[in-house]
């Protein structure tokens, strides 16, 4: 009974036994089950973390190479900057000698064209130099032959007076004018005068398209105002009036001859040296002007010399060759801007009286 029972603890010790190692045998598997699936969770957690570690080393490498890749885009850009201030600096320098050598380049123009100036106003002041030099040398001839005629006129004179005063009292009837032969003198006079007008009438025109073709324009005007002045002499010729009688009393030696005429006829030729030389004055400065040549017998005033002419008691010859003296004299003076020959007064250039003296020499007799 002892041994049944023994047996049966026996084996119920084994049985436990076992049930404890078998316990204890679950137990330490399921430790290790634990521990593995601790070790699979560490092991996940450190890749994890090793991701995220080399996530964030990837992200500063790249972080790092963007920082470089904008340090290297900025060092570039300013060599770009530099480079283009560089050629903006080159370029402005260019600018700027290209100016200099413009301005330069002027500034020798303005002195080419300065010394051209000068030479050319040298040249036209050696002209007038040159012109004065012959103005001066035909006074001086012209005073000659003035000398010459006078000297000629005092020995006709003197080889005359007595014939004229043999015949003076035959001259009497020679110098009364009444006023029928007024009439047939005027009528006369107003005949040529009239030949004359028409001429001028076309005349007139052709001249007028010269100048302008010339470009002469203060000539230009100032041959408007000589023919206005014609007009207005026209209409006190037609005018005229008559005297109840006149004489020939005054008497003026003129290319190796003697002349006779009244009182009004000498006032008449003086007034025509007069005039002549106001508009000789006036021509010669319009010349001047327009920088044309010396050349008073081009001008129509001279070659017309009939300004003034408003009366009948000298003929249009007389009188045309007395304005001529005058007007030479005149345009020599204005064409120089001198006063050799007359003066200016009273807002009018008039010639001296001397010279007039050796224009016309006229006396009563």
């Amino acid at each position: 009974m002892l041994t049944d029972k023994s047996k049966k603890l026996s084996f119920s010790l084994v049985i436990a036994v076992f049930l404890i190692l078998g316990i204890t045998g679950m137990a330490f598997g399921q430790r290790d089950r634990d521990h593995n699936r601790g070790g699979q969770k560490q092991d996940q957690k450190s890749d994890a973390d090793q991701q995220n570690k080399t996530n964030r080393q990837q992200q500063q490498w790249q972080q790092q190479q963007h920082r470089q890749i904008q340090d290297q885009n900025r060092i570039n850009q300013q060599k770009v900057d530099e480079q283009r201030r560089y050629q903006q600096q080159q370029w402005q320098q260019q600018n700027q000698r290209r100016i200099q050598e413009q301005q330069q380049q002027q500034v020798w123009q303005q002195q080419q064209n300065s010394r051209r100036i000068q030479q050319q106003q040298q040249q036209v002041w050696q002209q007038q130099q040159n012109q004065r030099r012959i103005q001066d040398q035909n006074r001086i001839n012209q005073q000659k032959i003035d000398e010459q005629r006078r000297y000629q006129q005092q020995q006709w004179q003197q080889q005359h007076n007595r014939q004229i005063t043999d015949n003076r009292n035959n001259w009497d009837r020679y110098k009364h004018y009444d006023q029928s032969q007024q009439r047939q003198l005027q009528q006369q006079r107003w005949s040529q005068y009239s030949q004359y007008w028409n001429n001028w009438q076309n005349e007139r025109r052709e001249r007028e398209r010269i100048l302008q073709q010339e470009r002469r324009l203060s000539y230009y005007r100032y041959q408007q105002r000589y023919w206005e002045r014609l007009r207005e002499d026209q209409l006190r010729l037609q005018q005229a009036r008559f005297y109840d009688n006149y004489y020939d009393n005054y008497r003026y030696f003129r290319g190796g001859s003697y002349y006779y005429t009244s009182q009004y006829g000498a006032q008449m030729l003086r007034q025509a040296i007069e005039n002549g030389y106001e508009q000789g004055y006036y021509a010669g400065q319009a010349d001047r002007n327009d920088n044309w040549r010396f050349d008073y017998q081009d001008s129509y005033a001279y070659q017309d010399g009939a300004y003034g002419y408003d009366s009948y008691y000298v003929s249009m010859s007389e009188y045309n060759y007395y304005f001529r003296e005058g007007f030479r004299r005149g345009y020599e003076d204005g064409y120089n801007g001198s006063y050799n020959y007359g003066r200016y007064s009273g807002g009018k250039y008039s010639i001296l009286g001397n010279v007039i003296g050796t224009i016309l020499d006229i006396a009563l007799y």
